[in-house]
Parts: structure tokens; sequence; C-alpha cells
């Protein structure tokens, strides 16, 4: 069995700058996912005036000189080409290669939504005199730079190899920030949730325990008949993209254009039937966590889903438990030939065989001079998902088969304990009304954000 690489035991520092372009581009918050699912009462919006739009629409001036490029003006605020260009190195390094030309038209016409975004946000908190102080922007600068073990000079540098600025990340920072306390300010204090709501909500979750939620991750590429085509080589190359490493989060905040791309793609937990698509009823069950789908068809477009979670309602779930470990390795020589690494490896099983549980497991990994770790706090969840399976499938004092490669070395990991979950008896009413209060103050910060955009004046050039 091959689990591929493995470093479950060992502190793991982030060493690969790029991951902060996905960081950049979905916020720097992390989004937290409660573990209740709940259902807004959130009145809908009111219904809007039908358009009346042409099956064909013909432009009235081909040579347009109008055409929209990737710099703007926003209430008289300028974004530059460079600033467009800063924001999508941060992008292009995670994905770590060239777009193809039709992508990075895409990109960067996100990115400039994106800043255009930004700005409106930081003008409306100007306007209310909540502007974000510098010493706030720097602040939280230099909270995403110790991420990286690196000062705030060492990001400034390190932005700048890859084609971004500092000034790049500080203006999304300082968007971000102002975003947060126009919605304390005028939504956040205005959204109630009822007593009633709340026990309306628990009795619902009592009623369907047992449950399967999936949290799913999905990019939406809209498509007509006439761009059908199109779209879909478009979608297979950005799927291909995230089998290759590229961060889904990232690509979705870039070619999504689902309400959830501002958000990474991520739909929280769902069920099948709120999914409102056959096409993805039908892959959705089949997949493991950490596997990505697609494109799938469906209507309106193609899909590429990511399965981040699952777990069923009100129902402890074997992967919260936490996990005492033995990690056993031995480290095979690069030069070695077939026939001396099959028998160093036969070796190291043989000598694995005769551990008995974890109490004499360094005694006999002493014999072959292989290296032993031990950590008692290993949260299975964490594992890589095949492992996952297999450590829950032991019991203590059983190991794992050999894994690894001749470049890794080849391992084991033994059961030594295991801390089950306890299942969840009632959900708890403030993680309720939190998260109710929660999805109202998004879906009104997403229509105060459509306002803000309807009465700017936007100028592009």
């Amino acid at each position: 069995m091959t689990f591929g690489k493995t470093a479950v035991l060992q502190n793991m520092k982030p060493t690969k700058f790029s991951a902060l372009a996905a960081t950049a581009l979905v916020g720097i918050a992390s989004i937290a996912t409660a573990q209740t699912s709940v259902q807004t009462n959130e009145p809908a919006a009111p219904a809007q005036p039908v358009l009346d739009i042409p099956v064909a629409p013909t432009a009235v001036d081909l040579n347009n000189p109008n055409v929209r490029r990737a710099t703007a003006k926003v209430n008289g605020a300028v974004i530059t080409g460079t600033d467009v260009d800063h924001r999508v190195a941060l992008t292009l390094a995670e994905a770590e290669g060239e777009l193809a030309p039709e992508q990075l038209v895409q990109l960067r016409a996100q990115v400039l939504r994106n800043l255009i975004d930004e700005t409106l946000q930081v003008q409306a908190a100007r306007e209310q005199e909540m502007s974000v102080e510098a010493s706030v922007v720097a602040e939280s600068y230099l909270s995403v730079a110790q991420r990286f073990q690196r000062t705030a000079a060492e990001m400034d540098a390190e932005l700048a190899k890859i084609g971004s600025s500092g000034a790049s990340l500080r203006r999304q920072l300082e968007g971000q920030i102002a975003w947060d306390r126009l919605k304390r300010r005028n939504i956040t204090n205005f959204v109630n949730v009822s007593e009633e709501e709340v026990n309306e909500t628990i009795e619902r979750m009592k009623a369907d325990k047992g449950t399967i939620e999936y949290r799913l991750g999905e990019i939406y590429m809209a498509s007509t008949p006439a761009t059908r085509e199109q779209v879909a080589i478009n979608a297979r190359q950005v799927a291909e993209q995230i089998r290759q490493g590229a961060n889904f989060r990232a690509l979705a905040v870039q070619y999504s254009d689902a309400s959830t791309a501002s958000q990474g793609g991520d739909l929280g937990f769902v069920r099948l039937t709120r999914l409102q698509s056959p096409e993805l009823e039908a892959v959705v069950p089949q997949m493991l966590p950490g596997e990505v789908r697609g494109p799938i068809e469906v209507a309106g477009g193609f899909s590429i889903i990511a399965m981040l979670d699952q777990r069923q309602v009100l129902t402890a779930d074997p992967r919260d438990a936490v996990l005492s470990l033995k990690q056993i390795a031995i480290t095979l020589p690069q030069d070695g030939t077939q026939e001396q690494l099959q028998g160093m490896v036969d070796n190291f099983r043989n000598a694995v065989g005769r551990m008995r549980g974890c109490g004499n497991a360094d005694a006999i990994a002493a014999e072959i001079g292989a290296d032993v770790v031990t950590s008692d706090q290993v949260a299975a969840r964490g594992l890589p998902a095949d492992l996952q399976q297999t450590m829950l499938s032991l019991q203590v004092g059983q190991a794992t088969p050999p894994f690894g490669t001749v470049e890794e070395g080849v391992r084991v990991l033994m059961l030594c304990g295991r801390d089950d979950p306890i299942d969840t008896q009632e959900p708890d009413f403030d993680t309720v009304m939190r998260n109710l209060e929660d999805e109202r103050i998004n879906k009104r910060a997403q229509r105060y954000l459509r306002d803000l955009r309807r009465d700017a004046i936007i100028e592009y050039s």
C-alpha cells in the first residue's frame, strides 16, 4: 500500500511561499465552518423587474472605443495596470506555471473586479468616518508575515521576487478590515435571531439526526450554447491545474461564476437535495474527502467539485478521534540495487511483525537502525484520506503496512492509543444562534456590496 508523502508526526513549517497567493486571494482570516448546519429564514430579496434582452444581441458599434481593459477609476480613485499585475502575480505564484492566454485574460478580469470591490469598501468606510488606520494595516501585515516566519521587510522582498508587492497585500488587508467595520456598524447591529427561530432549527436538526451532509467546494463556470465548447476547454484546464497541485480555493476565486467564489468556492455543509442538480447528486456520494471531480456538465455550465469533508448530523465522526502513534522509519540508500532495496524492506517488514504493540517497538526498531517518533495528539481527521481509513480500522498495537519511496524512506505507523469522540446529544443553542446570525449577516452584506457597486461611478481605460 502506498500513501505518498506523509509527515503526520513532524512539526511542518510553511516553507512554500507561493501558498500566500491562496491566503491573500481568499482572505487572511480563515473561514471556519461550524459543526452545526442551519438554514436561515432570512426574507428573500424583493422581486426584480424582468429585463427585455434579445436572444442574439448585436453590438451597435463593433469598433467600440470603450472596450474594458484592466485599469479603472472608481469614484475617482485610480486602479492602475500595476495594481492588477501585482495581484495577478500572487495567483500565478500559487499556480506554479504559466496560464493559457485566455485564462490570463479571465484572471485579470476577476482581479480587477476584486480590486474595484476593495476600493468601494475602503471608500464607504471613509465616508462613514471609519477609515482604517495605517498602524492597523501594518499590524495585520506583520501577522501575515509571521505566519510564514518572516519579518515585514522580508515579506516585502519575497513578494517582490514573485512580481508582486507589499503594497498590494496591504491594500487588500485594508479592504478586508474596512469591510468588517462596515458590516459591524451597518449590518451586524441590526440582525436579530429570535429564540423561537433557534428552537425550530434545533428541532429540525434532531429530526435529521444521522443524515449525511457533505462539505463541498465548487468552481462553477457558466456557459451558453454558443460558448459551451470553449468553457468546457477552460474548465478542463482548471481541473488539470488542481490535479497538478494548484490551490482549489485560489482558483475558485479566479474562475468561479458562483456567488461562493469570494469564499474560495466553499459551499459549507449541504445535503444532496440542496444541490438541486441531478448530475452532482449522482457524483457526490461516490467521492472521498480530498477528492476532486470534474468538470461535470450541469444546467447552465460546468462544475468542478471538491469533497472537503462529510459528516452525519448530530452523530460523532470517527475521524474526530485523537490518536497516539509511533512512526517507525528506515532510510534507503539512493544508489542501492533493486535486490538490496527489496531485502531492506523485507527485513523492515519482518521486524515490524515481531513487535508486540508499542511496548517493545523501540527496542526492535533499534536492532535494525530504524528511527522512532512518538506523538500522543494526532487528529485522525488531519491524516491523508487513505491513511485515515487504515488507521481507524486498526486495533491498539497494530501497525499499517509499510509505505514510502526510495527518496522518502519506508515507514509504518503503529497505533498506541485512541480516544474516540462522544456523540453530540443535542445541538448547542448559542452555536445555532451564532450560525443563523452569521448566515443572515453574509446575505445582507452581499446586498450591501451590490448597492455600492450600483451607485459607483466607474471609468475604464
